[in-house]
């Protein structure tokens, strides 16, 4: 009998693990995945919707199936006095319940960095806080009603405007307040979290951990204001020193590599051809000893743009470490045309 509820635990946790992303056909791939019939399978749904783990919505042919909330609740809190330690402790702590050690880690370390770059400087008055558990996992958002983080950054950086902002903070240590901050917080927390995403002015800026790039897209109506999206699995694996030594060199520690998503540096479909492109792309990471060039997205480069990134910087910078990765052959070949360049 133990083998039995072994495997029937197994089954259900399946079940919880996927619904999320197969809510309408959840019973046909656990099916196939355990190779049982769709009867046994529709019978731990049933447990599953008896236990308040599992919704079912709509009739029988039609039938949905998603994760039962444990939690949806959310607070507004006026940003002037505002601490976030406090707001952590007596508002979020107590509403993740008994959550691994190191995902609460995680959770203490994104939200109070989020919250506090709202009170810092978001030059807004209030912020609602919400968060929404499930058996699988965890979401918790936050959005003030200030000037918008990319439009900020735009105006205190005099940048083009806010996708450059968004390259920047892709890039990480961006702050706008050096004295205070050390501009880790957004680039840290984007990689710790299953998913992060910030929604502000007319950009949404998304990164998701099992898909290393990150995404930018433009908003139809832009709105003030900036919301910050946060979603972790419950029994993640993941550490917060995980994330850190990731972009830490050699043994000492220190946050001096980083990647940087190239796809960001144009508009549009745009091709990058030229050496002011180049520029906006490598604006900033001489404050890394590493930098990997990730060229998903992008299909080829023009030659100016590859000899400003791997020869003309390269030259005037030697002390650092330039890698590319993900690149079609034909990057790689204009890549490798410009470092030969520069050896003749």
């Amino acid at each position: 009998m133990v083998g039995v509820r072994s495997r029937g635990e197994t089954i259900r946790q399946f079940i919880v693990d996927n619904v999320s992303a197969h809510p309408t056909s959840i019973v046909a791939l656990t099916s196939e995945k355990f190779e049982i019939s769709r009867q046994a399978v529709n019978n731990h749904i049933q447990r599953l919707v008896t236990q308040k783990a599992l919704v079912a919505e709509g009739n029988t042919r039609n039938r949905v199936y998603k994760l039962h909330p444990e939690i949806v609740t959310s607070e507004r809190f006026q940003l002037i006095g505002l601490e976030e330690d406090l707001v952590w402790r007596e508002f979020i702590l107590p509403r993740l319940g008994a959550l691994p050690d190191n995902v609460i880690d995680i959770w203490s370390y994104g939200f109070t960095e989020m919250l506090n770059n709202a009170i810092d400087h978001s030059q807004g008055r209030h912020a609602l806080v919400s968060i929404e558990k499930n058996p699988a996992f965890t979401q918790i958002s936050i959005t003030d009603d200030g000037e918008g983080i990319f439009l900020r950054i735009q105006r205190l950086m005099e940048l083009h405007d806010e996708r450059h902002a968004v390259l920047e903070l892709a890039k990480g240590k961006l702050t706008t307040d050096p004295e205070n901050h050390t501009g880790e917080g957004i680039f840290f927390s984007s990689r710790m979290f299953d998913e992060y995403a910030i929604l502000s002015g007319g950009v949404y800026f998304s990164h998701e951990f099992s898909r290393p790039e990150d995404w930018i897209m433009e908003r139809e109506n832009p709105r003030s204001g900036t919301t910050v999206f946060m979603q972790l699995t419950n029994n993640s694996s993941r550490t917060v020193k995980s994330i850190f030594d990731k972009y830490a060199s050699g043994n000492e520690y220190g946050f001096d590599k980083t990647v940087v998503p190239v796809t960001m540096a144009r508009y549009g479909n745009e091709l990058l051809v030229s050496r002011s492109q180049a520029k906006r792309l490598l604006a900033r990471v001489d404050r890394f000893k590493i930098v990997i060039f990730d060229f998903s997205g992008i299909d080829k480069i023009g030659q100016a743009f590859a000899d400003e990134v791997f020869r003309v910087f390269k030259s005037k910078h030697p002390e650092m470490q330039l890698y590319f990765s993900k690149a079609t052959q034909e990057v790689e070949d204009m890549i490798i045309r410009a470092l030969r360049s520069d050896e003749i």
